[in-house]
């Protein structure tokens, strides 16, 4: 039988993101939590569910786990490398405020997700 709460460390990992990424959205209400006897917060699974999305839909092959190698941030937008398998690379463009809600940094495991329909490369 399925559980349905995980305390906030098992919520966070199973949403890729740090203990303390957790408690700020806590903070911020955007993820709804409750407290056990102890006054320790706890997560129900379909909060968990809701805040991964319905990603059952995307294909294998447009999912590429890795490690984040680097992230670069400057100004509103941040670069973030992930190592898909040696010597393979990913380099994807993405908003400051998304690098810091994920909690991105190196040597943590991530998942790039592919949704553009064209890639074009050129020298």
């Amino acid at each position: 039988m399925p559980r349905e709460t995980y305390t906030a460390s098992e919520a966070a990992r199973a949403l890729g993101i740090s203990l303390d990424t957790l408690r700020r959205w806590d903070k911020a209400g955007r993820i709804e939590v409750a407290r056990d006897r102890a006054n320790r917060r706890v997560v129900a699974a379909a909060e968990i569910d809701r805040l991964r999305g319905d990603s059952a839909h995307i294909s294998a092959r447009n999912r590429f786990p890795g490690t984040v190698a680097e992230v670069k941030t400057d100004g509103l937008m941040a670069q973030v490398e992930i190592v898909v398998r040696e010597p393979m690379r990913l380099v994807a463009v993405v908003t400051r405020d998304a690098v810091e809600e994920l909690g991105l940094k190196p040597g943590m495991p991530a998942t790039a997700i592919v949704k553009a329909t064209n890639v074009m490369v050129s020298d």
